[in-house]
């Protein structure tokens, strides 16, 4: 539920985003995301959280976050470690779960509700903070993939769950075929 009056954040945890969008068959329209929630509320800030492969000489998001940020994004993006695993394959990692607890905690004055994107049962406990702080928390992801994208604890503790899948005809488009084999715009980090 939400209401026209309504002071509106969110918060995208990125990579989330697109694994629950990827697992359901689409891509996000950024656009058409910012504008429906522009529609529901009186929408203050839409951060977007993703780590970078700073060391690549093109990094598959780089347009993307350069598109984020020209179009009324705030980007918070932190340089993704880059590591062999035990069975010889390139990793990459970028948590950037802190980062969004922090800054969210700190908007929590000047908003009445908050729209995370992300179904990791590690922001359960900043969930229940934003609530003690008397903030609404929507969480947008989806329990019909497989295998559901969105922790149990998460989605029991929010005040409000958006199925990602019942919003795809708003701000979904067509997944593009990817330039590369197994080249993705968002990389794969740790959730």
């Amino acid at each position: 539920m939400f209401y026209r009056d309504e002071r509106l954040a969110l918060f995208i945890d990125g990579s989330n985003l697109y694994a629950a969008a990827k697992a359901l068959g689409f891509d996000i329209d950024y656009k058409l995301l910012r504008q429906e929630f522009m529609r529901r509320g009186k929408l203050l800030r839409a951060y977007y959280y993703t780590a970078l492969l700073e060391n690549d000489e093109y990094s598959p998001i780089r347009p993307l976050v350069d598109w984020l940020q020209y179009n009324g994004f705030t980007m918070v993006t932190k340089p993704a470690k880059e590591f062999t695993d035990s069975m010889g394959r390139r990793k990459v990692k970028g948590n950037m779960d802190i980062e969004l607890a922090v800054d969210a905690m700190e908007v929590a004055d000047r908003v009445d509700h908050i729209v995370l994107f992300s179904g990791d049962g590690d922001f359960r406990p900043l969930v229940e903070g934003l609530q003690r702080r008397g903030v609404r928390v929507s969480v947008v992801s989806t329990i019909r993939s497989q295998p559901p994208m969105i922790a149990d604890e998460l989605r029991r503790q929010a005040d409000n769950f958006i199925e990602l899948e019942e919003l795809r005809d708003v701000i979904g488009r067509p997944p593009r075929e990817p330039r590369h084999e197994g080249q993705d715009e968002e990389q794969d980090v740790d959730a």
